[in-house]
């Protein structure tokens, strides 16, 4: 294990990057759900489902907005339960749902992957699973090699729900660490030892499950470099295949339950960088591959495979190696994408649930995709992936011309002389601390952004 002192950020640096620091989108879609509006409801998704190609294989999203424990920092659609009938009443809901959309499907698709989010899906009972599972394969032709992930919480996880799990396919998991010291736990309300992690990783590894990552936070009230270093060093002797390093959001005006964050004891830019920046150099001396914003992965990983023979992509569930053109959620609050455009359930549990009990597609709001859409979302997803894009090769895939987007290019000028990016005419690659700001930079193609608006999170 190597030891890597922390450096603390210039103020040079400091005075750069908050020059960048505002808020914008995290660019897992484009448009953004901020755009999205009810006038793509249920008959219109409904309509997009009967649409999609039989021979196009599709990826799946279950979301299980329930969990034992409320954890203050946490930006999920998700809220804590006691008793487990309330899953169980929940998953036949899920069921239901799936048949919904089985009844407007042209036929049996194919599905190349399923990822259950949360919430916490561990929550399920292992019958829950078989419940859930048999519904799913029920109406999509799950592949040979179809990736099955779910997020788990180690305070709630048995062996017993893993072997469930890995019965179904199980053969990613991501688990909840953020940060080992008590203090910050403590803060969090989310208490929890480095001896449970390492038992839950030893029961996924038993279970043969493939691939095994980790989150960890930066920003977290009385984190400290030391403490976040510390926690990388336990969790590192695991050896996780990918380990994701997310900024805390402080949104408590649409997270009510940030609002028990004792705001004072938060970090403040620097600190947040330091903690940042000496966790990325630490995981880079350990033979991790920097991928994107926040994720890191060993590489033999496939994504670092993917990355580096440019087809990585981002969806809702961050980046992955998934190219699938549709992606179908189920649950309340989940989103779905198609070619069509984006649509969101209901994100409210109880009317979602009344949605589905009554036979209604339980769809919110969305967003139809328009040309410029796509085009502009490929550039944006591109920059978000590589660091880097070729504007005109992006745009002759799409039939338009490069240089309608000269007002966008010179908008990332700042960037260049602050030595954050180059631009070689149609060709944007950001170089040394642009990665940090690339959501800033992806806003310069974003149609509908407003930088005055203060509806996403801070991009440092």
């Amino acid at each position: 294990m190597q030891i890597v002192a922390p450096v603390a950020p210039s103020n040079a640096l400091m005075t750069l990057l908050a020059k960048y620091d505002g808020r914008a989108p995290r660019y897992t879609s484009y448009p953004t759900a901020v755009q999205f509006t009810p006038e793509v409801d249920g008959e219109t998704y409904q309509r997009w489902l009967a649409e999609l190609a039989l021979d196009q294989p599709v990826s799946l999203y279950a979301h299980i907005p329930m969990c034992d424990r409320l954890c203050w920092y946490c930006g999920c659609n998700t809220r804590a339960v006691h008793g487990r009938q309330t899953v169980t009443d929940y998953v036949a809901l899920l069921v239901q749902e799936i048949a919904l959309a089985e009844a407007k499907l042209p036929g049996r698709l194919k599905a190349n992957a399923l990822h259950l989010g949360g919430g916490t899906p561990n929550m399920m009972s292992p019958d829950n699973l078989a419940t859930l599972f048999g519904a799913l394969k029920h109406v999509f032709q799950f592949e040979a090699d179809a990736e099955i992930a779910a997020e788990l919480d180690p305070a709630v996880l048995t062996e017993e729900w893993v072997k469930a799990a890995a019965f179904h396919g199980l053969n990613r998991a991501s688990l909840g660490v953020q940060n080992l010291s008590p203090v910050v736990q403590a803060a969090v309300n989310r208490e929890e030892s480095f001896e449970e992690i390492e038992r839950c990783v030893g029961w996924l590894r038993a279970a043969e499950v493939k691939s095994i990552n980790l989150d960890l936070m930066y920003g977290l009230p009385h984190q400290t470099t030391a403490n976040t270093l510390s926690t990388l060093h336990k969790v590192l002797t695991l050896r996780p295949e990918r380990l994701a390093l997310f900024g805390y959001a402080h949104v408590p005006w649409m997270k009510a339950h940030q609002k028990l964050i004792d705001e004072k004891a938060l970090p403040g830019a620097a600190e947040r960088l330091e903690q940042s920046e000496a966790a990325a150099a630490l995981l880079i001396a350990e033979g991790y591959v920097r991928i994107g914003l926040d994720h890191f992965a060993l590489p033999e990983d496939e994504l670092s495979i993917a990355l580096a023979e440019g087809r990585m992509h981002r969806n809702f569930q961050g980046y992955t190696t998934d190219a699938a053109s549709t992606l179908l959620g189920f649950g309340a609050s989940a989103i779905s994408s198609l070619p069509q455009g984006f649509v969101q359930n209901i994100p409210q549990e109880h009317p979602w649930r009344e949605a589905v009990a009554s036979g209604r597609a339980p769809i919110a709001r969305g967003v139809a995709l328009t040309p410029d859409d796509r085009w502009r979302g490929e550039i944006i997803e591109r920059l978000m992936c590589d660091l880097a894009v070729d504007v005109a090769d992006v745009s002759a895939r799409h039939g338009r011309d490069w240089r309608d987007l000269s007002d966008a290019l010179a908008r990332l000028t700042p960037f260049v002389e602050d030595g954050l990016a180059v631009v070689d005419g149609a060709k944007v690659r950001m170089i040394g601390d642009g990665r940090l700001v690339v959501r800033s930079a992806c806003a310069a193609f974003d149609a509908y952004f407003a930088p005055e608006a203060e509806r996403h999170s801070r991009t440092l």
